[in-house]
């Protein structure tokens, strides 16, 4: 699981038809360097600016509403920001 923060969308008009009713983000990761951002499937309703989590690769699949080729899915928005422990 990746915690990242939403920092764009992704504008598609023409898509497959599996990936109809999803949003896709661009989440860079919290750990990590900016040329590891991804692009993440939605249905939750983040939006730019919000730390969330994401599941990837053969995980994916169990946050859909169907199968879908999405390899990269927020699953959750944070609420509060983790603070790391020395």
């Amino acid at each position: 699981m990746i915690l990242g923060i939403v920092k764009g969308t992704v504008v598609a008009t023409r898509k497959m038809p599996e990936l109809v009713g999803y949003k896709f983000l661009l989440v860079e990761p919290v750990f990590g360097s900016q040329k590891d951002t991804i692009v993440a499937g939605d249905n939750i309703g983040a939006g730019v600016g919000e730390m969330v989590l994401v599941t990837t690769d053969e995980t994916t699949q169990h946050g859909l509403d169907h199968p879908s080729p999405i390899d990269a899915f927020i699953v959750g928005i944070v609420d509060n920001p983790p603070t790391l422990s020395k």
